[in-house]
């Protein structure tokens, strides 16, 4: 019986075994086109992200619900209880500030999840890596969040607005410059607001902690002036009053809680100072600290 003899070595490829690369090609290249990344691709990819994730159509729709709903509800009331010449000379535009009280929570919820949230799910990481220049991924998230709650703000708000005037008929007729307020103005206001969120979010990284801080700064200053009773805090108590953001929400509908304080667009210049501040500390923090 033979026995079976090992199979022969055999030579290796002549382009195994010559000196350079181990591969058959060393001009290989790739079809896939090499560019220069800029704002753009950050703004794609950040609107991608918005509208693909649950959280947006949940707080943006409430948020439609709550000044819709509220506002309708609002005027259907005053018209048919019959108090329409009790408006007098009121901004009839004014019956939407509440919806738009209770729905700014939702604006202020979204901006926060816009950049917490990926911190949170380690998101960011990836975020990063793939647009490592970080003041362009922070200017991305802004500017597709400012124009998404600008848009959606100002389309409720008008809807509102609208449909107002139509059932309070024996109320005057809004100026020129209450519309342009009651609808464009107050909708830079709430986007702005909700672009403060979405910058404390990057400072604090922590989405129920950011949230709860801007809840605090909508509310609590109304909340602490309304329980100083001593005369020594008289000047506190206005002061709060005057700048607390549902007081200058209300100036848009020309309605303040305080005779003196802010007016006409006064609250817009001040949430834009306030949040180009806080924009800048969290560009210089994002520069500084690891993700």
């Amino acid at each position: 019986m033979s026995t079976p003899q090992p199979p022969m070595p055999q030579a290796a490829p002549a382009w195994q075994a010559a000196p350079g690369p181990s591969y058959p090609n060393p001009t290989y290249t790739s079809p896939i086109p090499v560019v220069r990344t800029h704002l753009g691709h950050a703004l794609a990819s950040e609107w991608t992200k918005i509208r693909s994730v649950r959280s947006t159509m949940w707080t943006l729709g409430v948020f439609v619900l709550l000044v819709v709903g509220i506002g309708l509800s609002a005027g259907a009331l005053v018209a048919n209880s019959g108090a329409e010449g009790e408006l007098g000379d009121e901004n009839p535009l004014s019956l939407g500030f509440f919806g738009l009280l209770l729905g700014s929570m939702c604006i202020i919820t979204l901006g926060v999840l816009t950049t917490a949230s990926e911190y949170g799910t380690g998101m960011i990481r990836t975020t990063m890596t793939a647009c490592p220049t970080r003041g362009r991924v922070l200017a991305a998230k802004s500017v597709v969040f400012f124009t998404v709650a600008f848009v959606v703000t100002l389309v409720a708000a008008g809807l509102v607005a609208f449909a107002q005037v139509g059932m309070l008929s024996d109320a005057r007729e809004p100026t020129g410059e209450e519309w342009l307020k009651g609808t464009v103005g107050v909708s830079l206001y709430i986007a702005l607001l909700g672009l403060l969120s979405l910058v404390v979010g990057s400072i604090v990284r922590h989405s129920a902690g950011a949230i709860t801080i801007m809840i605090g700064a909508v509310l609590a200053p109304l909340v602490i002036a309304i329980f100083m009773f001593s005369s020594s805090l008289e000047d506190v108590q206005t002061a709060l009053f005057e700048y607390s953001i549902p007081n200058q929400l209300s100036v848009f509908y020309s309605n303040s809680l305080t005779e003196s304080g802010p007016s006409g667009w006064d609250p817009l210049w001040i949430m834009l100072g306030v949040t180009a501040a806080a924009f800048v500390g969290a560009y210089a923090l994002l520069q500084k600290r690891d993700v």
